[in-house]
C-alpha cells in the first residue's frame, strides 16, 4: 500500500465508499450521499475530496462544477492493505492471533467455527494449487 492509503481517515473512508460504489461521482453526488448521513456540511465534504486527491487516492477530472471524482485505488486493494497494516501494528503480523481475537470477540458458536474451519481449509487448498 502506498503511504497515502494508510493515512485515509475514517471520515475520508466514508467519501471513498461513495466513489467506489458509483464508480465516478460529482461533488454534488458525494455531498448528497455523505453530508446528511454524517452530519457534515458541503464544505466539509469538499475538503475531504480535496485531501483524497492530494493523497493520490482520488483523481479529479474536469473543472469547477463539472468535476468528477474517480478512485485511483480499488476498494479491495485498500481493504487488503489496511488489514495488513492493522495486522502488523496490532498483532505484530501474527494472523492466527488476529483470528482468535476476532473469533472470541464475536463469540462464534460451534456452527460458525465449523464454517470458518471449512473456509480456511478451502483457502489452504487454493494456495496449494
Amino acid at each position: 500500500m502506498g503511504e497515502a492509503e494508510s493515512r485515509i481517515t475514517d471520515a475520508e473512508w466514508h467519501v471513498m465508499e461513495v466513489v467506489w460504489a458509483i464508480g465516478s461521482a460529482t461533488p454534488a453526488e458525494v455531498i448528497d450521499r455523505v453530508a446528511e448521513a454524517q452530519g457534515w456540511n458541503h464544505r466539509t465534504v469538499r475538503t475531504l475530496l480535496s485531501r483524497l486527491v492530494e493523497k493520490g487516492v482520488l483523481r479529479r477530472e474536469g473543472d469547477g462544477t463539472r468535476s468528477v471524482y474517480r478512485a485511483a485505488v480499488s476498494r479491495r486493494r485498500s481493504v487488503r492493505e489496511l488489514g495488513s497494516s492493522f495486522l502488523k501494528k496490532v498483532f505484530d503480523g501474527d494472523a492466527a492471533s488476529l483470528l482468535l481475537h476476532f473469533a472470541r470477540e464475536a463469540k462464534l458458536g460451534p456452527e460458525e467455527l465449523d464454517r470458518l474451519k471449512k473456509r480456511l481449509a478451502q483457502e489452504r487448498k487454493g494456495d496449494e494449487s
